[in-house]
């Protein structure tokens, strides 16, 4: 009973206030990144919108990738007027999430068939307004608890993000697919009413931060407004943020820091790439939406969370880089099953094995490559750095991604799975040379 009692004590620290708020904002920063990537790329291919253009669509998702450039400006300038009503963080937090408010029922207003340039400048919005709320929450977060309550609310964060995540993908689908009814052709209609659902959704994350309170941070910086004041912020954050992180990773890594970058950049370029286009693809093979939220936006989910528990057991038998390099070669093998699936139309128990297999490499992937990025950064910088590897993690893959539509347009899927499976060959390569050139 006691191990029992034990157990039931520890888990009370999801039950307080602060948990169950982040646990919230992290429903909130989830929800916003479908709409503007997985499941608008659906809406856009049922509305006959071409794949080319589709494939430039995912250009948007990039904003997410460069965001480090404005967090400063989160960290140290307030909004006038709201922040003697609401705080610096809370503020900043109301105002990302009113204008993705505005950008999920501005998309709902468009219809993609005519008015493609405007939901693409909406799309463009809300991202950025996403983006914005997810460095406002990351810092609200680390400043609204003590050290010890941290792990409980990184957890309740990513909880919160990957449930919003699974609701705006599998659940947009459904919600689709009920307002559509017994019409299995496009209906916009439908598609801007579950927008419109999504943007009341997203109420609930501008609630809890008016409920909130502010969090109180010793090292909250003094707002002088002076010019002199502002370009030394400019100067220290030039120094601090982009050559102190450079110079001491370079430092501490040597020649191998090129290959290491290197490996960062084009890692997920096969898997990415091949990402962009497979809502695309499901819905060219004729599968439906009830068919796809089923199969790839949860089970595949499911299957993502499994494969990253079994990367953590395989790194720590294995070590990293050898399980990174496991990950990058089921990345591009598992492509070439969906060259196989294209071959054979619409069958579902091929697609929850393709899905499966393709998921489960992605989780074990994942963890890899996370761990191995934790693994470069230097505790005396590891929000720089760790945030400039991510940017690095997702530019080349995203630019590339934004190109693959037009590549399907001139080719079939099977030389498309086939090509992103074979852009997997450098950071195979790249894995191999450092596993040789790291002491074990």
């Amino acid at each position: 009973m006691s191990a029992i009692a034990a157990l039931f004590s520890s888990l009370k620290i999801y039950c307080q206030r602060r948990v169950l708020t982040i646990f919230i904002l992290g429903f909130s920063g989830g929800l916003p990144l479908m709409l503007v990537f997985g499941v608008l790329s659906f809406w856009l291919r049922e509305a006959g919108v071409s794949r080319e253009q589709i494939g430039y669509f995912s250009w948007v998702i990039m904003v997410y990738a460069i965001k480090f450039i404005w967090s400063p400006l989160i960290d140290h300038f307030s909004l006038p007027g709201l922040k003697h009503w609401l705080g610096r963080r809370r503020s900043w937090l109301m105002l990302s999430q009113s204008l993705i408010i505005l950008a999920v029922i501005l998309m709902a207003s468009l219809d993609p068939q005519t008015e493609l340039q405007w939901m693409a400048l909406c799309a463009v919005l809300l991202a950025i307004a996403s983006a914005t709320q997810d460095i406002t929450i990351d810092a609200y977060r680390i400043e609204a608890a003590p050290e010890r309550l941290q792990a409980a609310l990184a957890a309740a964060y990513l909880a919160g993000y990957r449930l919003a995540m699974i609701f705006s993908s599998a659940g947009t689908l459904w919600i689709a697919a009920l307002f559509s009814g017994e019409n299995t052709g496009y209906d916009l209609q439908a598609w801007q009413s579950t927008y419109l659902v999504m943007a009341a959704c997203m109420a609930l994350g501008l609630l809890t931060t008016l409920l909130s309170p502010e969090p109180v941070a010793e090292s909250q910086i003094a707002q002088t407004g002076s010019e002199n004041s502002i370009q030394h912020k400019l100067l220290n954050w030039l120094k601090v943020a982009i050559i102190g992180p450079f110079i001491d990773f370079f430092s501490r890594h040597g020649l191998n820091a090129v290959l290491i970058l290197t490996l960062i950049a084009c890692y997920r370029v096969s898997d990415v790439v091949m990402g962009v286009m497979a809502n695309v693809f499901y819905v060219d093979m004729g599968f439906t939406k009830e068919e796809v939220a089923s199969v790839s936006k949860i089970f595949g989910v499911l299957m993502t969370l499994l494969g990253a528990a079994v990367g953590g057991l395989l790194i720590n038998s294995f070590g990293t880089l050898r399980i990174l390099l496991l990950g990058a070669l089921l990345s591009a093998c598992t492509n070439l099953l969906y060259c196989y699936l294209s071959t054979q139309g619409h069958n579902i128990p091929l697609l929850i094995a393709v899905i499966s297999a393709d998921n489960l490499s992605a989780g074990i992937a994942t963890s890899a490559f996370i761990a191995y990025l934790s693994s470069l950064v230097n505790l005396a910088f590891t929000a720089t750095q760790y945030a400039l590897f991510s940017s690095l993690m997702l530019l080349l893959p995203k630019f590339l991604g934004g190109f693959s539509g037009g590549w399907v347009e001139v080719m079939d899927y099977q030389a498309f799975f086939v090509m992103t499976a074979l852009m997997g060959l450098p950071a195979i390569v790249l894995c191999v040379v450092l596993i040789k050139k790291t002491p074990q």
